[in-house]
C-alpha cells in the first residue's frame, strides 16, 4: 500500500509538473515562393525562437520523464502507462520541431528557386 500511494504521490506530481509545462505553438513562416528577404530573415527568426522555446518546453517536461523512468525501474503498478504517455508527449515536441525546420528549409529553397542570384 506504501508503495502504491507512494506511485500516486509521484504520478501525481509528475501530471503537475507536466501541466506546468507548455508548448510553444509553431510559428507562421513566410511562403517562399513569393517572400521578401526581409521576410524569410524573419521567419528564421521565428523559426530560431520556436526552437528556444521548444527546448526549455523539453526541460521543463524532463522531470516528468524521469519521475516516471524511475517509478517504472521500481516497478510501480501503472508506471508503464505514466512513462508512455511522457514519452508520447516529448516526442510530439521533437516532431514539431522537426517539422517546423522542415518545412522552413522547404520555402528557403522554394525562396532561392524564386530569386535566382
Amino acid at each position: 500500500m506504501i508503495k502504491y500511494s507512494a506511485l500516486a504521490l509521484a504520478l501525481g506530481s509528475t501530471s503537475t509538473i507536466a501541466a506546468d509545462c507548455t508548448a510553444p505553438d509553431a510559428p507562421e513562416l513566410p511562403d517562399g515562393a513569393t517572400a521578401s528577404m526581409e521576410q524569410m530573415l524573419a521567419g528564421q527568426k521565428a523559426v530560431k525562437a520556436f526552437q528556444a522555446a521548444n527546448l526549455d518546453y523539453m526541460k521543463c517536461l524532463e522531470p516528468a520523464l524521469n519521475a516516471a523512468q524511475a517509478q517504472v525501474t521500481e516497478g510501480a503498478e501503472g508506471a508503464a502507462d505514466a512513462l508512455k504517455a511522457a514519452e508520447e508527449t516529448y516526442n510530439a515536441a521533437v516532431s514539431a520541431e522537426e517539422a517546423v525546420a522542415g518545412q522552413f528549409n522547404t520555402e528557403v529553397r522554394e525562396y532561392k528557386a524564386a530569386n535566382p542570384q
